[in-house]
C-alpha cells in the first residue's frame, strides 16, 4: 500500500524532520515498517528551507508555505503524480484536513483524517469558515482516527458517523525508558543525589497550568525543605520569571533524553487547565511517564479521568495547587507507579493505524 500523509512540519514544539518527533514520526516509520510504501510532505509556516530526504523507511518532503503558498500544493500534486499513493492521510491542523479532504476527493481517492487534538480548539479555526469547512471535511472523509475516546464523543457529536471513527492514542518509542537506576540517570544530567526529585518536561506553559506545579512546589517547601524542582523544557519570558527560586533548570532538551529525565525523578507531575484542548487531548507525558516506572500526579481532565480512573491518588482537580501539593508529597512517603501498560509502543499504534488504512483502501474499491 502507498500512503501519502499531508501534514504540517512544527507541532508541539518541535519540527518533524529535525527532530523526527513524535506521531507524525512515529505512525509514517512504523506504516513502513510494516513494508508499507510511506511518503511525506511535511509544511512548514515559517521558513525553515526545502527538504528531500529518505529517512526509518520513509521518503520526507519538507516545503515552506513562505512566500509562496502555492508550492506546498505543487508539491502535493508532484506527489500524486508520481508516488501514485494508494490513500491519503491528512494530520496536524483544520488547514491540512480540510485540503487534504478536498485534494483526495478530487483525485478519487480515500482520505483519512489523523486528529491528534482537538483542531476546533486552535487559534486557527478562528480564520472565517474555516470551522464549518472542517466539520464538513470530518464528515465526508473515509475514516477518522481521534487521539483519544473523548475527542471521537465529540466528532460524534458534530455529525461524523460512529462507525467511521477509530481511537488511537499516543505512545511511546521502543527505547524511550533507559535502562539506567535513577542515580545513573541524575549523575548523566547532573542531578544532585539523596534529595527528592519532583518535575516535569515538555512545553511549560501557563495555558497549560505550569502555575500549579509552581504553587504546588512552594507549598511543599514549607514541610519538606529539601525538596528541589526539576524542569525540562521550552517557557516563554513570563513563565522563566515565575520558575521558583532554587529549580533545576535543564532547559530544552531532546525528547531522546526525556526519559532520562523522568527516570531521574521521584514524582512526575502532568499540568493543565479545564478547556476545550484539555479535555479532547491524549496525555503524552503521562504515559511517557508510565513508560519510566515514574509515580505521578496528573489533572483530572479528559482522557487522564479515564485511565486513572482507578486510581485518585495520582489525579488533582486542575487550579488547586493545594491539592497538587498534597498528592505529590504522598507519592514521596508511598511511591506508587501507574500502570506501565498504559504506554504503548508506537510500533503496535501504527499496527492499528495500518488496519485502518487497509480498510479504507478496501472499502473504496
Amino acid at each position: 500500500m502507498r500512503v501519502l500523509m499531508v501534514c504540517k512540519r512544527q507541532y508541539t514544539g518541535r519540527d518533524l524532520l529535525d527532530d523526527r518527533y513524535g506521531r507524525l514520526h512515529e505512525i509514517p516509520a512504523g506504516l513502513a515498517a510494516l513494508g508499507h510504501e510511506v511518503l511525506v510532505v511535511a509544511a512548514s509556516y515559517r521558513r525553515s528551507g526545502a527538504v528531500d530526504r529518505f529517512a526509518d523507511g520513509v521518503h520526507w518532503l519538507g516545503v515552506d508555505v513562505l512566500p509562496w503558498p502555492g508550492a506546498l500544493f505543487a508539491a502535493w500534486r508532484g506527489a500524486a503524480r508520481t508516488f501514485r499513493p494508494d490513500v491519503i492521510v491528512a494530520s496536524s491542523d483544520a488547514l491540512h484536513l480540510v485540503a487534504g479532504e478536498r485534494f483526495a476527493r478530487r483525485l478519487a481517492l480515500p482520505v483519512v483524517l489523523d486528529l491528534y487534538d482537538d483542531y476546533e480548539s486552535f487559534g486557527l479555526t478562528r480564520l472565517p469558515g474555516l470551522r464549518a469547512a472542517l466539520r464538513s471535511a470530518c464528515t465526508r472523509a473515509d475514516a477518522l482516527v481521534a487521539v483519544s475516546r473523548a475527542l471521537a464523543a465529540l466528532l460524534v457529536e458534530r455529525g461524523v458517523a460512529v462507525d467511521r471513527i477509530t481511537v488511537i492514542g499516543n505512545g511511546v518509542p521502543v527505547q524511550f525508558a533507559p535502562d539506567l537506576s535513577r542515580d545513573q540517570a541524575r549523575m548523566a544530567l547532573g542531578l544532585p543525589g539523596g534529595v527528592p526529585l519532583v518535575g516535569t518536561a515538555g512545553a511549560l506553559s501557563f495555558g497549560r497550568g505550569i502555575d500549579d506545579l509552581f504553587s504546588a512546589f512552594e507549598r511543599l517547601q514549607s514541610s519538606r525543605p529539601g525538596v528541589r524542582l526539576v524542569l525540562a523544557g521550552p517557557c516563554d519570558r513570563d513563565v522563566g520569571a515565575a520558575i521558583p527560586r532554587g529549580t533545576l533548570d535543564l532547559g530544552h532538551r531532546p525528547h531522546p533524553e526525556v526519559g532520562l529525565v523522568f527516570r531521574a525523578l521521584d514524582v512526575g507531575v502532568v499540568c493543565n487547565r479545564d478547556d476545550a484542548f484539555a479535555r479532547a487531548c491524549h496525555p503524552m507525558k503521562l504515559v511517557e511517564m508510565a513508560a519510566c516506572g515514574l509515580p505521578l500526579v496528573a489533572a483530572d481532565i479528559g482522557e487522564v479521568s479515564r485511565l486513572l480512573a482507578d486510581r485518585p491518588d495520582a489525579r488533582y482537580v486542575a487550579g488547586d495547587a493545594g491539592m497538587l501539593a498534597l498528592r505529590i508529597g504522598a507519592q514521596l512517603d508511598s511511591p506508587a507507579p501507574v500502570d506501565p501498560g498504559l504506554a504503548e509502543p508506537w510500533t503496535s499504534l501504527a499496527e492499528r493505524f495500518a488496519a485502518v488504512l487497509d480498510a479504507t483502501v478496501g472499502a473504496h474499491h
